[in-house]
């Protein structure tokens, strides 16, 4: 079972040995470059698919079902429709920014995989500092957005990536936030010794991931809705808000140019979902210690297409905020409780010699009651004068 949990490795050491001395440096980056994108090329391929069918059964409608068996030849026809349209480009908009906008978005995420950790020794490049890397790298995009709008010379553009910037700016502080915890109890910011602090079982069984303890599962949910908002995810794709602004930023981009905002839309909550499996999620740790047999690669590629299924499940059942509901849940509720989890974490942390069951109990009542009773005072206080609830009436 070790040679099939490093079959990838042990090809990857093989492919290198028979290149030339001088060249085994150049093939080892592209035997790591090549598989990630190839990967993670083809999860978009089938996400998209995937979840046409998945939105299309919530709302009691057909999805894709013409192309091929069953329709999961859509992908293909969507990349053949893409790359035959005609790039049109705005006579008065800026040429060069214009057509560097969807390029400096996709090419940072893909840099983001490569300290991502998909298995034991499974990882690009093992920075000391990755999670820094990670989140320098995904902070580019909001630059693309911003030279996107800019560029084109369009009012609703403009407007659609102002919107933008605010809602990425906004939610990227409480998801930082929520992951400093992690680093707080790790003790570091590489990515595969934090999936190693998560390793081991308690109580002979009981997986010790991050997201079983008070702090992590607050820091978890904190991730999880930041991240829906920084990927542009409903309920918060107001950067492309189809009711009011035409398509936002993208609006006068067509053609493959297109197509390279959405691949990046994808690549990103490929990446935070990646992430958020290796800080909360025990990475490539198995969920019992029975089943550790399976490879590594596996049990992490399992959380990872987890996720994306609930981000796909919350897409086709949650409506769209408004703009100053997107902002006040981020600053009003979001950043509040995410600082309020560091101080817990600390206390978690500092209690540690509380072994006894008993010790045990008052630690989780003691940090879980506080994080409780900040989410019931900060929901109510962001609830308050927000007018009459909305009631919704559906067909019989």
């Amino acid at each position: 079972m070790t040679k099939l949990d490093q079959i990838f490795v042990s090809t990857k050491h093989w492919l290198v040995g028979l290149a030339p001395e001088m060249l085994q440096s150049l093939a080892s980056i592209l035997l790591s470059i090549i598989p990630i994108m190839a990967v993670f090329g083809g999860c978009f391929a089938v996400t998209t698919i995937l979840e046409r069918k998945g939105l299309g059964r919530i709302q009691n409608r057909f999805g894709p079902n013409r192309v091929g068996p069953f329709g999961f030849l859509q992908p293909m026809a969507d990349g053949i429709k893409m790359l035959t349209k005609e790039d049109i480009v705005p006579f008065q908009s800026d040429k060069v920014m214009h057509f560097l906008a969807p390029i400096v978005l996709t090419v940072p995420i893909w840099l983001a995989f490569s300290v991502l950790p998909f298995g034991r020794n499974m990882v690009a490049v093992d920075f000391n500092a990755g999670i820094l890397f990670f989140f320098a790298a995904g902070a580019a995009s909001e630059l693309a957005v911003f030279m996107a709008g800019w560029a084109s010379q369009n009012k609703y553009s403009l407007m659609g990536a102002m919107r933008a910037m605010a809602q990425m700016i906004s939610y990227e502080v409480p998801l930082v936030l929520s992951a400093i915890p992690v680093i707080m109890i790790a003790g570091s910011l590489s990515l595969p010794q934090i999936v190693e602090a998560q390793a081991g079982y308690g109580a002979g069984w009981f997986p010790q991931w991050h997201v079983f303890t008070p702090w992590g599962l607050a820091g978890f949910g904190l991730f999880l809705v930041a991240a829906t908002a920084e990927s542009n995810r409903s309920p918060f794709d107001l950067p492309e808000g189809e009711s009011e602004l035409i398509a936002g930023f993208l609006t006068e981009y067509s053609g493959f140019k297109y197509a390279l905002f959405f691949l990046g839309e994808y690549l990103g909550l490929f990446a935070i979902s990646g992430l958020a499996v290796t800080l909360f999620l025990g990475g490539w740790h198995a969920p019992l210690p029975i089943l550790e047999w399976l490879p590594s690669w596996f049990w992490f590629f399992v959380k990872f297409a987890s996720l994306i299924a609930a981000f796909i499940w919350v897409r086709g059942t949650m409506p769209r905020l408004r703009m100053d509901q997107l902002l006040n849940l981020s600053w009003k509720f979001l950043v509040p409780l995410a600082v309020l989890n560091l101080f817990v974490t600390a206390v978690w942390h500092f209690s540690s010699n509380w072994q006894s069951f008993g010790g045990l109990a008052a630690r989780w009542l003691m940090c879980g009651g506080l994080l409780a009773a900040a989410y019931v005072l900060l929901g109510r206080s962001l609830s308050r004068g927000q007018g009459t609830p909305r009631k919704y009436t559906y067909a019989e």
